[in-house]
């Protein structure tokens, strides 16, 4: 028992933890469209202000094979080691990612034994959003948003596989209804209905329905252009990924294929470089990404 919770007496009670799939051989993604929103709206978007205590969430979630980086519950695990028995602050800006490494982060931050504050800047999508259910206190920018909806999934298979695959994914939808729902004080009905609907809450949005609780200071946001390009940039080829998959395409498959007209992985494309300005020639991937987008 955690006897730190008495104490937390001007925040709302951590949901409990939440249940992993036994396979993890199914990706429960974000959809391209969240990206795009992402890069459109929030991209680069970060906090004035960071202590030795924060733990900055401002990528996708999941491993991410074209930064080299992402957010994941080992690096979270050893980040909080590093903190130790002391508070803690996440900054998310994230368009989400994979939902399952989403759950295992969220399951590590509710068991730190120290007040967790979350602070929304720019957008917490998808997988990012249940981890920002692991805060005892969560803040959000008044131009910033709140996405949830229902595990997203790329299956291939005829009606036996994809009836196993709605079969799979019904327990965890139902696992973020719960969590959604302790959070907020919302009815699991209106939760559910929300998820379905793939909803967008602003910062008074969520802080009305309960699922945050105070709006953060403009003040203590700023853009990092350079930042926003890098965002921007990668994004651009996490989005075409999962287009090229939902083409019909492995993810090896279209990962093999982004490569072979842009060059190697991380070297995401500079939307300030115009084609051939660097002695590369970025004309086909820009004209595969007009295509997909079309």
């Amino acid at each position: 028992m955690r006897n730190h919770r008495n104490l937390r007496v001007f925040a709302k009670a951590r949901p409990g933890a939440m249940p992993l799939p036994a396979r993890r051989d199914v990706s429960a993604l974000t959809k391209p469209q969240v990206f795009d929103r992402w890069s459109e709206d929030a991209a680069g978007i970060r906090a004035l202000e960071r202590g030795d205590n924060v733990i900055t969430m401002f990528e996708a979630i999941g491993e991410d094979y074209w930064s080299g980086g992402g957010v994941t519950a080992k690096k979270v695990s050893s980040q909080l080691r590093a903190i130790g028995d002391r508070p803690v602050e996440v900054q998310i800006n994230s368009p989400g990612g994979d939902m399952f490494e989403g759950i295992a982060v969220y399951n590590v931050l509710r068991e730190h034994p120290q007040p967790v504050t979350v602070k929304i800047m720019g957008m917490a999508a998808s997988a990012a959003s249940i981890i920002a259910m692991a805060g005892d206190t969560v803040e959000i920018g008044a131009a910033s948003f709140l996405m949830i909806h229902n595990c997203w999934v790329l299956a291939i298979g005829n009606r036996h596989d994809m009836r196993e695959t709605a079969d799979f994914l019904e327990p965890f939808d139902a696992a973020m209804v719960e969590v959604y729902s302790a959070r907020s004080g919302q009815d699991p009905k209106a939760i559910a209905k929300w998820m379905d609907a793939e909803t967008f809450m602003s910062g008074s949005q969520a802080i009305e329905r309960g699922f945050a609780d105070a709006l953060l200071a403009a003040d203590k946001l700023t853009t990092d252009t350079d930042a926003q390009a890098q965002d921007r940039s990668v994004n651009e080829l996490r989005a075409m990924e999962l287009q090229l998959v939902s083409a019909g395409l492995t993810r090896s498959q279209a990962r093999d294929r982004i490569n072979k007209i842009k060059g190697t992985p991380g070297a995401a494309i500079d939307p300030a470089v115009t084609p051939g300005a660097d002695g590369e020639d970025y004309s086909g991937l820009a004209g595969l990404i007009a295509s997909l987008k079309s």
